[in-house]
């Protein structure tokens, strides 16, 4: 199975990612290696302060736009979440959606790293 089977098959959205990039593989295979590298420098501890989150808010905010241009469709829900609820003064909701994105995340970074390699 290609990369692209793949994470259609933990539910990105990768016929919408090629059409954003107008059908371009190859480039949308490069834009996804740099998503990897972007999350390798983004983590957002599931621990975060309750009451200054104003950091964790735009880590959130930068990784929901990066991965809704890529169609990541999972990622950009989650963190779409995460974004409703931080606004929301919510932050323990929000450390339980992003507890629940976490193992997807991995899984979805990793199968590209897998077949970047």
């Amino acid at each position: 199975m290609d990369m692209l089977e793949e994470l259609k098959a933990l539910g990105v959205d990768t016929d919408g990612g090629l059409l954003r990039m107008n059908g371009n593989a190859n480039l949308y295979v490069r834009m996804l290696g740099k998503f990897v590298g972007m999350m390798q420098k983004m983590e957002i501890p599931v621990d975060f302060d309750n009451n200054d989150y104003s950091d964790v808010a735009e880590l959130a905010h930068t990784i929901k736009g990066t991965a809704g241009n890529l169609s990541l469709t999972p990622i950009f829900k989650a963190y779409s979440e995460i974004m409703d609820l931080l606004r929301a003064n919510k932050p323990e909701e929000a450390k339980e959606v992003l507890k629940g994105i976490i193992p997807v995340q991995k899984e979805i970074l990793n199968c590209i790293e897998k077949h970047s390699a």
